[in-house]
């Protein structure tokens, strides 16, 4: 499926409740409890789904926190470390319901292909991780593994996990994974919390076996983040970009601010922009909305390039910056228990 997406917030009913009065109705939906605050420049969603709201999201029933950061840069320590105190919180949220003791034991599996870039985030985190303090036994006791894909191995990622979970037989598993976006917006800016478990290679459309509690009988915590995007949301964006363009331009043509424009390919930064003046132009299709436009395209892709996904070039470098950010936090979390 085109525009394919991980991430909850990021799923069709959601993306309809995206204005304060349509958040409002969500709030007020049976099955799902919806929250969203601010700490500081990262906008934290958290939203609880039960059997009704697992019909109606079509995503399955519990906990998910997404933070998003749409300032970060790869190069912005500062701003990283921001986001891994609140990510450091949220963990602390997720588990409060989970008592663990120092004589626990946490399973942490890092998904992923490690000679792909974009796909490296997990076993990069668990290399690092191997090093840190939670090898010390004065801890919970903690066991890390990157399984690799089931290309490489030939063997279900699942199936390894659950060899492993028997022999170790963990309180709590973490998955740490990379995922795809359908919001070119949201590429390497979100990490996403759920108790849900995950489907590795979902969002890519490689589905393998599922990793969650109701598989091993574990609580099972998957962290990841967006870290590719499908190639035609790319042309989708685009044009919303080049619309935006044209109507503003055509918008500030009458007034007096664009007689001292020192450029003509300077254009407005107003958030919303009156649309309805491209319709002799372009036609009605102008005026839908973001996700009406990308259905289109959706239709106009559809066996075209299926499999192209886009990464930024400076993926090495966002992978290094989210792998010690989630090891320096579930090091953090752990140790502080």
């Amino acid at each position: 499926m085109w525009g394919r997406t991980d991430l909850l917030d990021e799923s069709d009913e959601m993306v309809r409740h995206r204005s304060k009065e349509d958040k409002n109705t969500l709030e007020k939906s049976e099955g799902i409890k919806f929250d969203e605050s601010r700490e500081g420049a990262v906008l934290v969603t958290s939203i609880e789904v039960d059997e009704n709201g697992e019909k109606e999201l079509g995503k399955k029933k519990g906990k998910y926190i997404t933070l998003t950061d749409l300032t970060v840069s790869p190069d912005d320590d500062r701003s990283f470390q921001h986001l891994e105190r609140v990510f450091v919180e949220k963990l602390r949220e997720m588990h409060k319901n989970i008592k663990l003791t120092k004589s626990s034991k946490i399973l942490i599996i890092g998904l992923g292909n490690a000679l792909i870039t974009p796909d490296a985030i997990g076993p990069k985190a668990i290399e690092i991780l191997q090093s840190s303090a939670l090898t010390a036994e004065e801890h919970i006791k903690v066991v890390m593994y990157a399984p690799g894909v089931t290309g490489q191995t030939g063997f279900e990622t699942s199936d390894f996990i659950e060899a492993i979970s028997k022999a170790f037989q963990p309180d709590l598993i973490i998955v740490l994974d990379a995922l795809a976006a359908r919001n070119s917006e949201r590429l390497c800016k979100t990490i996403q919390i759920t108790n849900t478990g995950i489907h590795p290679g979902s969002g890519v459309g490689n589905q393998r076996k599922e990793v969650s509690e109701e598989v091993y009988g574990v609580p099972v915590t998957a962290i990841g983040i967006p870290m590719v995007v499908d190639g035609p949301v790319l042309y989708a964006d685009a044009m919303e970009q080049v619309i935006h363009y044209i109507a503003s331009k055509i918008e500030e043509k009458g007034s007096p601010s664009s007689a001292l424009a020192v450029t003509p390919m300077v254009s407005s930064k107003k958030p919303t922009i009156d649309k309805a003046i491209l319709q002799p132009i372009f036609g009605e299709w102008v005026t839908w909305p973001t996700e009406e436009k990308r259905k289109l395209f959706e239709e106009v892709f559809v066996g075209r390039n299926p499999s192209l996904f886009v990464t930024p070039k400076e993926t090495d470098a966002w992978v290094e910056q989210y792998a010690h950010l989630l090891s320096n936090s579930l090091e953090t979390w752990i140790t502080s228990r």
